[in-house]
């Protein structure tokens, strides 16, 4: 682990001198990914540098017992000497922890996609309650949740509903989210009080910016159409609406969000760049294996994560066997709980995959 982290100080000190390059600073693409490192870095190398220093001392503390025939001394030495042990213990799990790799899209705002699947009406419903559930959360987390689509259920719901979130870290929280939701209780239209399961599915995607994912506006036709929406007076009335077709994949994006028929393709344009990164990535994940692939967060939206037992009050994550029984709690927005223990047990499998456990 040493070696690891002194190779990473050398890179620190490295990307320190490259930001400060002329060329760097002229190419703002390459100087936003030298500071982004810079910063990541800088946090490991405070660490390990504080660790280095606890090694030494305790080198000193216990050089000094053997030569200190004092007996208060040698009580002040190995007081110190069990003081810089315990610290040395936490700095190692901080390492572990720091050197644990990240996914370089956990910083990113995401596309927030809910679809009513296999239950009719009763699944449309579902959906509404996965993203009032959601909504809930994003307030508490201080986020900014905006809808770009949506198609009502016809008895309550949506069929559809797309959004996006920005803040902090939104990505590396919410894409544990991804998959198949399943909800067991009584539906309203239920005369004879039985038990349905229905299902939703859930998409979260890293929002992806033109340079990550370039899009050959030839492949793309654009059509526009009046909102159907809220949206005052514009709606029926104006053009804004854009509908988005890109030929090799056969993906289409809606977006009638905003009066601005320039906005709604801006906002378009993002949607359909995080799918064409999904189908990429799963690509990717179908070449490296699935044995590689994690468990926890492989996002993969066919997978069925969790579910969610009213009679019981019990919500059951799959992933993790992990199970509460306060599904109102739940339902109003706090899933903190279940994106911590996954957050935890994805961080298990990488220190496991790369020889870092104990």
């Amino acid at each position: 682990m040493l070696d690891k982290l002194q190779a990473l100080k050398d890179r620190f000190e490295e990307v320190g001198q490259l930001i400060v390059l002329p060329e760097s600073m002229a190419d703002m693409s390459k100087y936003a990914k030298l500071t982004k490192e810079y910063k990541d870095l800088e946090k490991i190398v405070a660490v390990y540098d504080e660790y280095k220093l606890v090694l030494q001392n305790i080198t000193s503390s216990k050089e000094l017992l053997d030569k200190e025939k004092d007996p208060d001394f040698r009580d002040m030495a190995k007081a110190e000497i069990e003081e810089l042990k315990d610290r040395k213990e936490v700095l190692e799990a901080d390492l572990k922890q720091l050197l644990i790799p990240k996914d370089p899209n956990d910083s990113k705002d995401c596309i927030l996609e809910i679809r009513g699947g296999t239950g009719g009406d009763e699944a449309a419903i579902f959906a509404g309650d996965l993203f009032r559930m959601y909504e809930r959360f994003c307030e508490m987390q201080g986020w900014k949740l905006t809808v770009l689509d949506l198609t009502f259920g016809s008895a309550g719901g949506y069929k559809e509903i797309i959004a996006t979130v920005s803040g902090a870290d939104v990505y590396g929280m919410l894409k544990y989210e991804s998959g198949v939701h399943r909800v067991q209780r009584v539906p309203a239209t239920e005369s004879q009080g039985r038990v349905h399961t229905s299902a939703a599915s859930v998409a979260v995607l890293p929002e992806m910016d033109e340079v990550e994912v370039h899009l050959d506006m030839n492949d793309i036709r654009k059509d526009t159409f009046c909102s159907s929406g809220p949206g005052g007076q514009s709606v029926n009335t104006t053009y804004s609406a854009v509908r988005l077709t890109h030929g090799p994949t056969g993906l289409v994006v809606t977006c009638q969000d905003e009066k601005s028929q320039i906005k709604n393709f801006e906002k378009a344009l993002k949607v359909l760049r995080s799918r064409i990164y999904e189908i990429e990535l799963a690509k990717h994940n179908e070449a490296v294996g699935a044995q590689r692939r994690s468990m926890v967060g492989s996002g993969d939206r066919s997978d069925k994560i969790r579910t969610y037992n009213y009679s019981q009050s019990r919500v059951t994550d799959h992933r993790i066997n992990k199970t509460v029984y306060n599904l109102p709690d739940v339902m109003d927005g706090h899933i903190e709980d279940f994106i911590s223990a996954l957050r935890f047990a994805e961080n298990l499998e990488k220190m496991q995959a790369t020889g870092m456990e104990e």
